[in-house]
């Protein structure tokens, strides 16, 4: 998604050389990616983070409320670290400069649908430096249970209550109590969250 037609062409021929790739849409603001997402329900989005109108972290959040299981990946001429840790608050799982060469942009696909981030080398260490990490804090999710953390990977894998439930030989009124306890423990307030969350943190392959 990008508001240059030759930008939006050349990913699309980047992509589409690449076996098992299929570009199924192009748009060039945040609103038409929207609609686009919705209508197409694609696997992965490549979004351009300066969008005319709605820009492309409020864009990508509003995709990813709608279909939390969207991968995103940003492209951007930026550098900036703000701009970088931006994207990823608002769920992209890659940030890809524009500079980079055309291999990256596709290995940056395939390392995101593998369920890992991914950064443009240049940027790696910035951001990883940058992390509010110096109270020695761990993530919220590693405060889970076992059996909370089970319930939340198998949540965020598609798998309905029932078939958790079975899986785990609880009753799905005990899985609905352990999801609620996971949400409540990691400030979520509903399920589409839970599993963007969880496709942040790379918890649905763990």
């Amino acid at each position: 998604m990008d508001d240059h037609a030759i930008v939006r062409e050349c990913v699309r021929a980047i992509l589409e050389r690449e076996d098992a790739m299929t570009v199924v849409g192009l748009a060039a603001t945040g609103e038409q990616a929207i609609s686009a997402a919705q209508r197409l329900k694609p696997d992965l989005l490549v979004m351009d983070l300066m969008l005319p109108g709605l820009n492309g972290a409020d864009a990508t959040r509003q995709v990813l409320d709608l279909l939390p299981r969207v991968h995103v990946i940003m492209l951007s001429c930026s550098y900036q670290l703000g701009n970088v840790q931006g994207a990823l608050r608002a769920g992209a799982r890659g940030y890809v400069v524009k500079e980079a060469v055309g291999s990256e942009l596709a290995c940056a696909v395939r390392t995101v649908m593998a369920g890992k981030q991914y950064l443009s080398p240049q940027l790696e260490s910035d951001v990883i430096d940058a992390a509010p990490d110096a109270d020695g804090a761990r993530p919220l999710w590693e405060h889970l249970s076992a059996r909370e953390r089970e319930v939340l990977r198998r949540t965020a894998a598609g798998t309905s209550t029932a078939q958790i439930a079975l899986q785990l030989s609880l009753s799905p009124k005990t899985v609905d109590t352990y999801r609620s306890r996971v949400m409540r423990k990691l400030g979520l307030s509903n399920r589409s969250n839970l599993i963007r969350y969880a496709m942040q943190h790379s918890l649905s392959h763990y």
